[in-house]
């Protein structure tokens, strides 16, 4: 009988170390990018991930106006929402998303691949998306998050 005994070490949320990271969109396809940037947020990249703790970091990215779809998304991928009233469904292609709220498009994309449940809620708020090359978050040191694309 083997007398070293190994335990799991689940994270508390107390021991989590967060990083910011910055992430430029710019020629990257939407849905490679967003996964990466699931994954991060939720701290699968970390050995200490823990499902049921929000061990992941902060992602900054900027450059959201200038993503790229593959195939032929771009005209023919939609956007459906509803108002609540009757006949109040609305549609937008991703070229008209793209010209008039082009964060939504990675924040949308992000929030879909992310637990929907208080866990999920907690962990989109970590994510801070810009559609320019600018952000306010330089006093947080961010390092470059590589995607490859």
């Amino acid at each position: 009988m083997n007398t070293l005994s190994y335990k799991t070490k689940s994270a508390k949320k107390s021991e989590v170390e967060r990083t910011w990271y910055v992430v430029d969109a710019q020629t990257a396809v939407v849905g490679r990018l967003c996964t990466k940037i699931a994954m991060v947020l939720r701290g699968k990249h970390k050995p200490s991930y823990t499902p049921h703790c929000d061990t992941g970091d902060y992602v900054i990215v900027v450059n959201a106006d200038k993503v790229k779809f593959s195939g032929n998304k771009m005209a023919k991928k939609e956007y459906i929402s509803y108002t609540g009233y009757p006949g109040g469904q609305r549609k937008r292609t991703a070229q008209e998303m793209l010209d008039k709220k082009p964060i939504d498009i990675i924040e949308k994309a992000v929030r879909g691949m992310i637990p929907k449940n208080r866990l999920g809620r907690q962990v989109i708020k970590k994510l801070y998306v810009y559609a320019g090359p600018d952000h306010p978050h330089a006093a947080q040191q961010p390092q470059e998050l590589n995607i490859e694309r």
